[in-house]
């Protein structure tokens, strides 16, 4: 016999009906408010991580290089004058940056020693630029005897403040370096008409700034002279080297001389002036022509990344986001933004230390402090300990009382974003949510 079927009201059944449906939606909502203040939570207390997939590593080489370098191997000399690299190398530069003279060096700072001795730099004479480069900026300044003289910053752009730049000029200044930190462009308009106002030089120091783009024309088009590196961190590389152009009838002729030793080899005719040996080879040569074909996909990609962090990092309080001029292009050697202290409850280092936890790839500011606090400059011990111009009376330069403050400030709560090709939008928007998460977390 069937056991009895049991009986239950229609009003019972809607009863326990809805409750089992309240009982599930509240679990749901429950689940819903963990993983919100999962989310929301740090990482590095146990939250989740905003940045979900760590971007990958970026092949830099590869067919194009091995092509060249094939070709380098059938040759019968690797010396650079009028060798086919050296000249193909220079011809895809070119193409790039429309310049009438161009000489390819060994290194970015050779690119520079080069421009500063063709802009004709003697002793004592003043060079005014960016006390947040490489240190390489200036020595060739010193190295020909030189005083480099350093302004200040603009606060979020990073780069040579026009109207300290003229403050600071005196009868002893005969140039100009713009660096482009970061590939962002300076403000080479403002920096040109006070160049040409006080007849100085205007050099431009591209290192960091390969595909950059002033006003959507090739940046290094403005200045007199333009100087590129291609050590092995910048957007394209052949290891070390580098490049010096000028399209000026002043200074591009000199550009050769100044980097082989002081020979023409156009013309010859002797010495008639010193330089030293910056010459670079043809493997090296090689692979820069090889590299030439990849900088536009490396530059676009670069600055699609670096303006979209900052769009989405935008507004956030106590953040200032990377300032670039919307007619430009920002390459991004790296990203930099500014933490404002004052806008939360922790310092730089645990702040850097959060966004490290969430998958974002940063470090606590650029170079540990600006190149005049560096010991070399302010116990003026350029030559074996001693600086011959300051001692002979030519320059009353002290390092010692050298004022930069917005420098000061920059290095002190600036934060570095790697920004590479390898990385995916993705992974930007992960970052910038983290900042965002890390932002609200410490927020006073």
């Amino acid at each position: 016999m069937k056991d009895p079927q049991p009986t239950v009201s229609r009003r019972e059944f809607i009863t326990a009906t809805s409750a089992a449906l309240l009982a599930s939606g509240a679990t749901g909502a429950t689940s819903t408010a963990a993983e919100s203040a999962d989310a929301s939570k740090l990482a590095m207390l146990g939250g989740r991580k905003a940045v979900k997939k760590a971007p990958s590593s970026v092949r830099r080489w590869g067919d194009l290089e091995r092509e060249r370098l094939n070709a380098m191997l059938e040759q019968d000399t690797l010396f650079y004058w009028k060798g086919p690299q050296t000249t193909l190398a220079l011809e895809r530069f070119r193409k790039i940056h429309p310049f009438k003279y161009a000489q390819t060096c060994t290194s970015g700072t050779a690119a520079l020693h080069i421009a500063v001795t063709a802009a004709g730099i003697g002793p004592g004479d003043e060079v005014i630029t960016s006390p947040i480069t490489d240190i390489g900026t200036v020595i060739g300044v010193l190295y020909q005897q030189g005083v480099p003289v350093f302004a200040d910053l603009g606060a979020t752009t990073y780069n040579l403040d026009p109207a300290d730049v003229e403050r600071r000029i005196t009868p002893k200044t005969k140039a100009i370096i713009a660096v482009h930190l970061c590939g962002n462009p300076c403000d080479m308009n403002a920096l040109k008409a006070i160049a040409d106002k006080h007849k100085l030089v205007l050099i431009e120091d591209c290192c960091q700034a390969w595909g950059a783009k002033y006003r959507g024309q090739p940046i290094g088009t403005v200045g007199h002279i333009a100087c590129w590196s291609l050590q092995n961190s910048k957007h394209i590389t052949a290891g070390d080297g580098g490049v010096v152009a000028s399209s000026d009838e002043r200074f591009g002729p000199l550009l050769q001389r100044c980097g082989d030793k002081g020979g023409d080899r156009v013309k010859g005719g002797g010495f008639h002036m010193f330089a030293t040996n910056y010459r670079m080879n043809e493997p090296s040569a090689a692979v820069f022509a090889a590299q030439l074909e990849r900088l536009e996909g490396v530059a676009s990609k670069r600055a699609k990344l670096g303006n979209l962090l900052t769009e989405k990092i935008a507004g956030i309080p106590g953040i200032l986001p990377h300032q670039v001029h919307p007619e430009d292009r920002c390459v991004y050697w790296f990203y930099f933004m500014r933490f404002k202290p004052e806008s939360f409850r922790c310092k730089r280092a645990e702040f850097v230390k959060a966004l490290a936890a969430e998958g974002v790839s940063c470090s606590a500011g650029y170079i540990g402090v600006p190149l005049h606090r560096e010991p070399v400059f302010q116990n003026h011990a350029f030559f074996a300990g001693h600086w011959p111009v300051r001692e002979m009376g030519l320059t009353t330069m002290d390092f010692t009382k050298h004022q930069t403050p917005e420098v000061e400030a920059i290095l002190q709560n600036g934060i570095r974003f790697t920004i590479h090709e390898g990385m995916t939008e993705e992974y930007i928007l992960g970052a910038a949510e983290a900042v965002r998460k890390v932002a609200k977390h410490f927020a006073v």
